[in-house]
């Protein structure tokens, strides 16, 4: 099972479309993916349709030593599974000073279920925290989404530096690229913006980068709508889906190329 991080340390870039694309992209390859929602706020999980109360069996289960086979859900889409988020998953935190081993219990979760998933995408939360280590440490890839808009920058910058230091703690590089969203080809700022992010040293950037698309914004859509999807921002994901598959055995150096 590959794992894939898709994280930012700032919201509004396109994390949780990019794991609903990336994921109904890889069902229609007829690969199983498995979507664990690590954001409290649930917006992965609102948009299958999953309500926050009462609050459903999920990613919070997980720490406390529950198996993904049983908390994982069907979606409605024959390929795809998910782990709902729940709001308790914001306690967390105060446990980690207590309860030791909390930083990996994603980590473990994921490899006892290897073999009932070709891929797990994990929507992680724009903020530094317990899970987003879990992410982070878990994951063969870290996929950052980064708006094509000088103030996305800044969270990339955090992104990094908290890879880094994840990186450390692993003993092993990670695979991080980035992945170019609500770009817009008509502006010189999306221009310019593009040509920083492909100047950033030790990580690669996605050649495709994913255009500025209103049928994107429709989460619910996304995630449920049967038929097959459409539009430029859908198949942009479809380009972006290959190149990531042709560069899923990179290593960390080379894919910095």
């Amino acid at each position: 099972m590959r794992i894939w991080a898709i994280a930012n340390q700032k919201g509004g870039v396109g994390k949780t479309t990019s794991a609903l694309c990336l994921a109904r992209c890889l069902a229609d390859l007829g690969q199983r993916v498995l979507l664990v929602d690590l954001d409290p706020h649930g917006s992965l999980s609102r948009a299958f349709g999953i309500a926050a109360e009462p609050p459903p069996q999920g990613t919070f289960d997980l720490f406390n030593g529950e198996s993904i086979a049983r908390v994982a859900r069907a979606t409605g889409q024959a390929e795809i599974q998910l782990v709902a988020a729940q709001a308790a998953m914001a306690t967390l935190e105060r446990r980690s000073a207590t309860q030791p081993g909390l930083g990996l219990a994603l980590h473990r979760a994921l490899m006892d279920a290897d073999g009932d998933h070709d891929f797990a995408l994990l929507d992680c939360p724009p903020t530094l925290s317990l899970l987003l280590v879990n992410a982070l440490a878990a994951c063969d890839r870290l996929l950052v989404p980064t708006q094509t808009d000088p103030l996305a920058l800044h969270g990339l910058e955090g992104m990094l530096r908290t890879a880094a230091m994840v990186e450390r703690s692993r003993g092993r590089a990670l695979l991080r690229q980035i992945l170019p969203t609500l770009y817009d080809r008509r502006t010189r700022t999306s221009h310019e913006t593009l040509e920083h992010l492909n100047a950033y040293p030790g990580i690669s950037v996605c050649p495709w980068p994913i255009p500025m698309d209103t049928r994107l914004r429709d989460a619910a859509s996304l995630a449920t709508q049967p038929r097959h999807l459409a539009g430029r921002g859908i198949n942009a994901y479809r380009d972006a889906l290959q190149w990531l598959l042709d560069t899923a055995d990179a290593r960390p150096q080379e894919a910095a190329a």
